[in-house]
């Protein structure tokens, strides 16, 4: 049994292993979904510091109001003012909504990028096995070929 050509042992490293292609797809969705979970995180931050400016308002705002009660205030001004507060109000109702949701999202795409991650070590793993399976192969033919070629040398020899 000979040692395979030169040419075939160059294609056979050339060409990707289904592992390996497997591997390179699995980084790239774990980078997809690390981008993804990063763009999340942005977005619940700024939908977090949305809220916090319109509670500040809201309550700069209920500030005027008490000042202007206590200087004196139409009905009609009340109301206006009110009104308003109910509107702050429920643009904070809106935008926590929007941050409950954010969050959400942060937890779905952590998820993913978890699951992205364990299915890329996995296929390491495999590769790594594979690797090393080869080796052991390689080397169990490698130590036969020098077996049989001591083993010819000493029958010539004698």
């Amino acid at each position: 049994m000979g040692q395979a050509s030169p040419k075939i042992q160059w294609l056979k490293m050339a060409i990707p292993s289904a592992i390996d292609t497997l591997r390179e797809l699995a980084s790239k969705e774990t980078n997809e979904a690390a981008i993804r979970l990063g763009r999340a995180i942005v977005a619940a931050d700024e939908a977090a510091q949305k809220r916090v400016l319109l509670l500040q308002y809201r309550d700069e705002y209920g500030g005027r109001l008490q000042e202007k009660l206590a200087a004196g205030l139409t009905a009609m001004e009340c109301r206006n003012f009110q009104l308003f507060l109910v509107k702050l109000d429920d643009a904070i109702a809106g935008q926590q909504q929007v941050l409950r949701d954010a969050k959400r999202r942060i937890d779905e795409e952590r998820s993913s990028w978890q699951a992205s991650e364990r299915k890329r070590m996995s296929y390491t793993t495999l590769a790594a096995r594979a690797l090393k399976e080869r080796q052991r192969k390689e080397s169990r033919h490698e130590q036969k070929q020098t077996d049989e070629h001591a083993a010819r040398r000493l029958l010539y020899e004698r």
